[in-house]
């Protein structure tokens, strides 16, 4: 008799996925054709847009899945990583991945990822990205998606996502991150997200330096994939871009990069302007300059990580110092000093008030590392503290007073701490499944 309850099932699960992720990423894509070989290929069984992207990958997710649901397709959605729980990484008709869904999908695929090895060797075992992405895929296949909105982890032609034949193909933006991968170089990061392009399949481009587009278009025209580019399409003068009810000039690109998208689609879907104008309008993406209000003050939530969101998060703190006639207040925490350098750089040209703390995760900057970041220049304050100090109680916020504005930033990881702070409703916050 199995006397193991919902919730201890659910332990034994993470706890297999932590052992998965503790092997960290090993980016092939050979290993991912043969799992999905062995479940029958559910990545073949539904439609999908594939996308890739330094920066607005998500955001574009979330408003293409807007738009299908505003006609009434039925969606799947795959990103990476959560804000709170594991099961928002898989979506459909934005219900997320229940945990008992989680617990049988994983007694199914375990034996067979086990298999797998010892077919070959110890490497040849699925990693905890492919076995999500696995999983993503057999459950589209079952919940009957007519489409689904898939985002790549890492890259992109490596990518276990890489196995899916889209009806196109989106790369939202090129900048330097995860550079110790997929290379040092705008150049060497195009080259792997254009790794998503297929042949004959049409592939949307937004805002991107140029070094990047010279990379992609050689790549599109060798594989007869047509290009339809953002910039081409609507401009430089952002006021011509869609609106969307997403915050900021970065997700009108978004908004526009996933209008293009829409419009390359077969007229099968019917995805006409009315229905993109609608489903633009309604996007839920939380975390991405998200406003609300803690205790009475404006406070501002904003997954900028890396140095092209530093060159947004630049005009959005002027902006919100000008709306409201005061300086705002800003806690940061990021992963990895060629991320943080150009974050904290941008923030202290803004505030007066700054407070450093240390996310959850083994790749985050200490302290010192913050630190020794704080340009010599600043005469603000910056100081060493933690979200459990920050936020002590729910819908209580102790940095900064009166009114000033408080904004989050810098690792979707610490926004993700600082909901279950806020709503402690939304937790227990499953970080130690969240990187990667």
């Amino acid at each position: 008799m199995n006397l193991a309850s919902p919730d201890s099932d659910y332990l034994d699960v993470q706890e297999y996925l932590i052992g998965l992720k503790t092997r960290g990423v090993r980016l092939r894509l050979d290993r991912m054709e043969r799992f999905m070989a062995a479940l029958g290929h559910p990545e073949k069984t539904v439609p999908c847009v594939h996308i890739a992207g330094t920066n607005g990958k998500g955001s574009v997710c979330a408003m293409l899945d807007a738009i299908f649901r505003t006609t009434g397709w039925r969606t799947g959605l795959y990103t990476s990583p959560h804000l709170v729980k594991l099961g928002e990484r898989v979506q459909v008709d934005r219900r997320i991945l229940t945990e008992p869904e989680i617990v049988a999908y994983t007694r199914e695929l375990r034996p067979i990822a086990a298999r797998l090895a010892d077919l070959g060797a110890a490497d040849e075992h699925p990693s905890y990205f492919e076995f999500m992405t696995a999983l993503a895929f057999l459950h589209f296949a079952r919940t009957g998606c007519d489409v689904s909105i898939i985002e790549t982890g890492l890259g992109g032609r490596l990518d276990a996502t890489n196995v899916v034949a889209p009806a196109v193909s989106v790369i939202t933006s090129i900048g330097l991150d995860h550079c110790d991968l997929l290379g040092d170089s705008v150049e060497q990061i195009a080259r792997e997200k254009a790794g998503i392009i297929k042949p004959g399949v049409p592939v949307v481009i937004g805002r991107m330096p140029a070094a990047a587009e010279s990379v992609i278009r050689p790549i599109a025209a060798q594989r007869g994939s047509q290009v339809f580019s953002v910039a081409e399409e609507f401009g430089d003068d952002v006021e011509r871009y869609p609106p969307t009810n997403l915050e900021g000039d970065y997700q009108r690109w978004n908004a526009a990069t996933a209008t293009l998208a829409a419009r390359v689609l077969p007229s099968r879907w019917r995805l006409g302007s009315e229905v993109v104008i609608c489903g633009l309008r309604q996007v839920d993406w939380p975390g991405r300059w998200q406003r609300f209000y803690v205790d009475g003050r404006l406070f501002i939530l904003d997954a900028a990580h890396n140095s092209e969101g530093a060159q947004v998060l630049d005009i959005n703190l002027a902006r919100v110092a000008s709306e409201t006639g005061r300086t705002p207040v800003v806690i940061v925490g990021v992963l990895g000093t060629a991320r943080a350098k150009p974050l904290i750089e941008t923030i202290c040209r803004h505030v007066r008030e700054l407070h450093l703390v240390v996310p959850n995760q083994a790749r985050a900057c200490s302290h010192a590392q913050l630190e020794a970041l704080v340009p010599a220049w600043f005469r603000g304050t910056a100081m060493r503290t933690t979200v459990e100090r920050l936020f002590p109680s729910p819908g209580v916020c102790a940095a900064g007073e009166g009114n000033d504005p408080l904004v989050v930033t810098g690792s979707i990881y610490l926004l993700g701490e600082v909901i279950v702070r806020l709503d402690p409703n939304r937790g227990p916050l499953e970080s130690t499944l969240q990187d990667f």
